[in-house]
């Protein structure tokens, strides 16, 4: 008989399943799964998308059941959640600094970066609030010139 692995567990291997467009930070650290339960025999999974149309949705519950089935894990359940919306706040200070690393400015209360991922300076400048993509808005650095994403606040 196969053991049933304990939430944590489950858990642990969603940690490293990456978000689909933005590679180096997980799913669990952007704060997008809100839960994980048994239903039964079942793993039920619910996700809570960045935006209500993100590209990304079907591509991460595929990566999502991809990962479980690859634990032995068939049955699974993944429910969108939409209420409570996703918000900035829910990401892991840990995903906040492997965007910074990335060279993506991590989300601030400010509503704006707190200073250039590349660099470090903090004289900044807006070019567009639209960026690579649709949470992301495109930003210059006065001092290394060097353009950024920086991940909008919601």
């Amino acid at each position: 008989m196969v053991k049933t692995p304990d939430i944590d567990t489950v858990w642990q291997w969603l940690d490293q399943v990456p978000d689909p467009e933005i590679p180096v930070i997980s799913l669990v650290d952007l704060g997008i799964v809100r839960d994980v339960a048994y239903q039964g025999d079942r793993v039920r999974i619910t996700l809570s998308p960045t935006y209500s149309g993100c590209p990304a949705t079907r591509v991460i519950e595929e990566d999502v059941r991809t990962a479980m089935r690859d634990h032995g894990i068939d049955q699974v359940i993944i429910n969108q959640q939409i209420s409570p919306p996703w918000t900035t706040d829910w990401m892991s200070d840990k995903g906040k600094a492997k965007l910074k690393d990335y060279g993506i400015a991590p989300p601030s209360a400010k509503g704006q970066p707190e200073a250039c991922p590349i660099c470090g300076a903090g004289a900044v400048s807006l070019v567009s609030q639209f960026g690579s993509t649709p949470c992301k808005a495109h930003w210059r650095c006065e001092e290394c010139r060097e353009s950024f994403d920086y991940f909008k606040c919601i």
